[in-house]
């Protein structure tokens, strides 16, 4: 098992275990708070839970070698597992915001127990340290999929904070009676909902554009055509693309070495731009070099 993997596998069942237990603070304190932002917010630190185990299988996908069916390798189980997580927060959100629509349509007030508002407190700073470390840590090991369920814990907080909003308004407007204000709860809820469907949308719009296999720019893989060219014996760099398969790239390109030497030595030129490529570059998991004559 690759070090990479157990450090995500690890994140996973931290994030799983913090979101269970929110989940089940947050419901019981929704409930008894009577507070429709916090059951919301509840219902989002679930689906962090599924989210979780999707990103936990789609790292333990990618990590399986290349075969027949698969030759450069299982790297965009991650992206699919993107893909699941961000369609999962589409449907929470969708949900959330229906019931709050609901609440404010039929003039349902809150009358919020204090409670609710400690418990976002406590959710906002727990969901925060989250996004910290499993962004920092995504970006470390260079998995989209561990970044996508950092960005997850990250909107999390986000509608916490707007809970916390939401929950000491309606408190106010029920101390005090001013009326209005007992509708901030719900409405709370509706963005938190609308959050939540944002961070889904871009969340998958990466997992796609990754999906397609777009090249890198000239910018990111200039550092793999300054190696190329102090390899000895190449000449010229006609093409290099550089591809990312999930957390890591493959590279294709096409150098001209001189066209008097022997296919052996042509052969053994294109065996050096792959190797010192793959030693330089931890991303670089494969490299195909295609080999021309060089003329002027």
């Amino acid at each position: 098992m690759s070090d990479r993997f157990q450090k995500a596998q690890f994140a996973s069942i931290i994030g799983m275990v913090a979101n269970v237990i929110l989940a089940i603070i947050k419901g019981i304190g929704g409930v008894l708070g009577d507070s429709r932002a916090l059951i919301a917010d509840a219902l989002h630190s679930a689906s962090d839970v599924i989210s979780s185990i999707a990103v936990l299988v789609g790292v333990r996908a990618a990590q399986k070698p290349p075969d027949s069916e698969h030759p450069y390798g299982h790297g965009k189980a991650e992206n699919i597992a993107t893909l699941i997580v961000s369609m999962l927060l589409i449907v929470v959100g969708f949900e959330i915001l229906m019931d709050a629509v609901s609440a404010i349509w039929s003039n349902a007030k809150q009358s919020t127990h204090p409670l609710a508002l400690y418990i976002v407190v406590f959710s906002i700073i727990v969901k925060e340290a989250l996004f910290q470390y499993k962004n920092r840590l995504g970006k470390k090991i260079k998995s989209q999929a561990i970044i996508a369920d950092a960005w997850h814990h990250r909107s999390d907080a986000i509608s916490s904070v707007v809970a916390l909003v939401g929950i000491g308004l309606a408190m106010i407007g029920d101390r005090y009676q001013i009326s209005y204000l007992t509708y901030f709860d719900p409405i709370a809820g509706a963005i938190i909902a609308g959050i939540i469907m944002w961070m889904g949308f871009s969340l998958g719009k990466e997992a796609v554009r990754i999906s397609l296999e777009i090249v890198l720019d000239e910018e990111e893989t200039e550092k793999f055509n300054q190696t190329v060219k102090q390899v000895n014996g190449v000449k010229r760099i006609d093409s290099l693309h550089a591809r990312s398969h999930g957390s890591y790239v493959i590279i294709d390109t096409k150098i001209s070495v001189d066209p008097t030497i022997t296919v052996d030595e042509g052969h053994a030129i294109s065996a050096r731009v792959k190797e010192i490529l793959m030693n330089h570059f931890e991303e670089v998991h494969d490299v195909h070099v295609h080999v021309n004559p060089y003329y002027d």
